[in-house]
């Protein structure tokens, strides 16, 4: 039995995968967090208690703070004997490889994470190595973005270089459009977990073709490509990913060439000892890498990728954490395609002028009892609900499997649209 160091985690449902898979092994983790609450408050009631919960020790301390964090997890280790170290949460992970260096435990060099994490660092390491990517720009203010979106040309694609979920990544197509843009980044100065981000803005050539994502896990310096799978974006001028199916439905030698593209990109990163989620455009010149995730897929891929191959990614997270090595031999489930959709608000059926408030969701028992249906979750009523900007608008999800072929993402697309939401106007509370 090893004891593993969780070191603050998503909310979605990572939070609950990644400490099953500790149990399931045999293990045990101690979860450290500088707001227990963050997650508390995103359970649902009627899930029982939160697999966090299940730590052997929870301990509160600055994670946003390195300086103060790294002596603090130095003297828990002294006393609890950590095995490894994890996390879900991109805006940790970088923290993670530096706990690991410091404790002297299995995991990425810091300096890989760092660089896969931030967006830009990852452009620089890619073109360096010559891995294709798109044409880009790093700006370090409003005035030298227009100057480089000039150079580039429009349509383009900006970005900031430090957020995840699809946060404030749009399209723009022309300068009053990327003025716009960059003050909204500049308007969102902390991210979510009270972090410091970094103002700079990353412009991209808008990249045309499907978007797909590798599932990869690399260890001993090796990558083993474990799938390919299939995206769909929505949300225009954002970039809201609206569904997904494993294994993506695309003809063999596009899955290889974006899967041999992917593997180069970790390498180029110089990751090691980690699952990665590497996001591709296949354009009618080639793949082309997004982003690489030095962590496991989110937005249910993880799941997707366990009902059809029997490969649990979690429990390789934790594999590799320990320094062990993981188990990716596919075996047979009876799945030979699962597939996601994403329910979102619609701007037309909200009221108008004001936010919405969820009042219910219609045609749920119909779906929930199709025999193709592996998931069904909805947000629950009384959430306060806007236009959706990016992936954390998500109102809920249908997972689908299909036991023939690769008919889960039409599966899943088709009940997605028997989903009504219902909403009403917010009121406002005036204080007298």
């Amino acid at each position: 039995m090893a004891h593993l160091l969780v070191l603050e985690s998503w909310v979605g449902s990572m939070s609950r995968l990644l400490p099953a898979a500790i149990r399931q092994a045999g293990h045990e983790f101690t979860f450290v967090t500088r707001d227990l609450h963050h997650y508390l408050r995103a359970a649902p009631a009627d899930e029982g208690p939160h697999p966090l919960l299940t730590a052997r020790n929870i301990v509160t301390a600055d994670t946003n703070d390195l300086g103060t964090l790294l002596p603090r997890l130095e003297a828990l280790h002294a006393v609890l004997r950590f095995d490894g170290v994890v996390s879900s949460c991109d805006y940790y992970l970088p923290a993670v490889a530096r706990t690991a260096r410091r404790l002297g435990l299995p995991g990425p060099a810091p300096e890989a994470v760092e660089a896969a994490c931030r967006k830009d660092l990852t452009r620089r390491a890619l073109a360096a190595a010559g891995v294709p990517g798109p044409r880009h720009a790093r700006c370090d203010g409003p005035g030298e973005a227009a100057a480089a979106a000039r150079e580039l040309g429009y349509p383009l694609v900006v970005k900031p270089v430090d957020l995840c979920a699809g946060m404030l990544v749009r399209a723009v197509r022309d300068e009053r459009e990327l003025e716009r843009a960059c003050q909204e980044l500049a308007d969102f100065p902390v991210n979510a977990r009270g972090q410091d981000r970094d103002p700079a803005v990353l412009l991209e050539e808008l990249l045309r073709g499907p978007e797909v994502s590798v599932e990869t896990v690399t260890a001993g310096g090796t990558t083993h490509v474990v799938g390919v799978t299939d995206k769909s974006i929505g949300g225009a001028p954002a970039f809201i990913e609206t569904g997904h199916m494993f294994p993506a439905g695309i003809e063999e030698t596009a899955a290889a060439s974006a899967a041999a593209t992917a593997r180069r990109a970790v390498e180029a990163l110089g990751l090691d000892q980690v699952v990665c989620h590497t996001e591709l455009k296949l354009t009618p010149e080639g793949p082309r890498v997004i982003e690489v995730n030095p962590r496991p897929a989110g937005n249910r891929i993880t799941e997707l990728v366990r009902h059809v191959t029997g490969v649990d990614l979690a429990a390789a997270c934790v594999d590799v954490a320990l320094g062990r090595a993981p188990a990716l031999a596919p075996r047979p489930t009876g799945v030979r395609s699962a597939a996601v959709s994403f329910l979102l608000p619609h701007p037309d059926e909200l009221p108008p002028g004001t936010d919405g408030v969820l009042a219910g969701i219609d045609g749920a028992d119909a779906v929930r009892g199709r025999p193709e249906v592996l998931e069904l979750t909805l947000a629950a009523p009384g959430r306060t609900v806007r236009p959706a900007t990016s992936n954390n608008a998500y109102l809920g999800h249908v997972m689908t499997a299909d036991t023939h072929g690769p008919g889960a993402r039409a599966a899943a697309e088709r009940l997605l649209a028997a989903l009504r939401p219902r909403y009403t106007a917010a009121t406002v509370t005036v204080p007298a």
